[in-house]
């Protein structure tokens, strides 16, 4: 199993509970972020670019225990920022885990191995560490040479403590399928209990505007990446979330689906745009005008997007909508994807050049990073 039964018992017996009681729209995994400061400054992000007192702010344990309540969402992901630099998040963790609910941390990894020991296994949390590649892409996609070492360093060692650890891949515009297939066996190795691939957003104000893929483009590599699977790889997204990056499935985004949480309040409309903040989870969800945002919407920031915050609940939504949904989704859950085209396109794919290694960014934001991570009194 990708995930435990337990967990996934839970997430099916919630969705059905929405889907029985009318409700629409209903919210799948709260990504709750309590702080935006960061020890990376990658070139893709569109978190990095706050002013210092911004990124010095931090939710406290009792703010995200309230946020998380008041949602209800038996799943809760903590990006940020790399959570680890919050002096608090053992507590957090902690509090998550004792209301039961099935928390992901996402992480660079990059003090994992340091700061393990702050954390207790359990089947409620799982390190999900973000990892873009094979050792030279994901340096190149994080801008900073020996990420990958430490980062895998990190897996391997939360592995043998017993803690869950799964993975997430954002992929770019020059990415290599072939690697990424070989990636997925390097970590299948390393003891992952499972993936999720999604390709990057285009942040208005990400660094870098040259590589983010377009959906001909995504559909290209993804079909190239997941048609023909291997056995042994094991994917943590809704396999209909999976089809829809493929191409095979047409799938509308839910912008409800993952709500946001951050030191500004309820982030309007998604994780990805920032259209204001509610003060409040219902507020959120009665005020923003959901019918422009999506792809359907002809909003131009929904454009391209084809990222999980957006479509893995469009993905459960559709498994759970109707007994096809949820016959295709278990005929899925067991197809390899045979396909020659996808072969012929990873046979004929031609690897982009990097250029040299680099801190995309000026002087000044590289020794930011720096101060701020030692904010958090490490």
């Amino acid at each position: 199993m990708a995930v435990p039964i337990s967990q996934a018992w839970t997430v099916a017996t919630y969705v059905l509970k929405q889907k029985f009681a009318g409700r629409k729209k209903y919210p799948l995994v709260l990504m709750l972020e309590p702080l935006f400061r960061c020890n990376l400054a990658c070139a893709g992000c569109g978190k990095i670019q706050y002013p210092a007192h911004i990124l010095k702010a931090e939710l406290s344990p009792e703010d995200c225990f309230r946020a998380v309540d008041e949602c209800g969402t038996p799943m809760v992901a903590i990006p940020g920022g790399e959570p680890l630099l919050h002096p608090q998040m053992p507590e957090i963790v902690a509090g998550l885990v004792a209301r039961k609910k099935y928390v992901y941390m996402c992480t660079n990894a990059l003090l994992l191995k340091e700061k393990l020991h702050l954390f207790k296994p359990s089947k409620y949390l799982s390190f999900s560490v973000h990892m873009d590649g094979q050792r030279e892409h994901h340096d190149f996609s994080v801008c900073r040479e020996g990420g990958y070492d430490i980062a895998m360093e990190g897996v391997r060692v939360a592995v043998e403590a017993g803690f869950r650890v799964t993975t997430n891949t954002t992929l770019f515009d020059g990415a290599d399928p072939n690697s990424v297939r070989a990636h997925f066996d390097e970590l299948m190795v390393a003891g992952v209990e499972s993936m999720m691939v999604s390709p990057g957003y285009t942040y208005d104000k990400a660094p870098d505007q040259n590589h983010f893929l377009g959906r001909a483009k995504s559909r290209k590599m993804f079909r190239a990446i997941l048609s023909n699977r291997k056995k042994s790889w094991r994917f943590n997204a809704s396999p209909m979330f999976m089809e829809f990056l493929m191409g095979k499935k047409d799938l509308t985004c839910t912008p409800w689906g993952m709500p946001t949480f951050s030191i500004f309040g309820w982030q309007k409309p998604c994780y990805l745009l920032q259209d204001g903040y509610a003060d409040s989870f219902k507020e959120l969800m009665e005020t923003v005008e959901w019918e422009n945002y999506g792809t359907e919407s002809g909003n131009p920031r929904c454009a391209n997007c084809m990222v999980h915050s957006g479509y893995e609940a469009s993905g459960v939504n559709y498994t759970f909508g109707s007994i096809k949904g949820l016959l295709q989704t278990a005929k899925a859950m067991f197809s390899s994807y045979k396909d020659d085209g996808a072969s012929r396109i990873l046979n004929d794919w031609k690897p982009a050049q990097h250029g040299p290694l680099v801190q995309i960014g000026s002087a000044q934001t590289a020794a930011q990073a720096s101060e701020l991570q030692s904010v958090s009194g490490d």
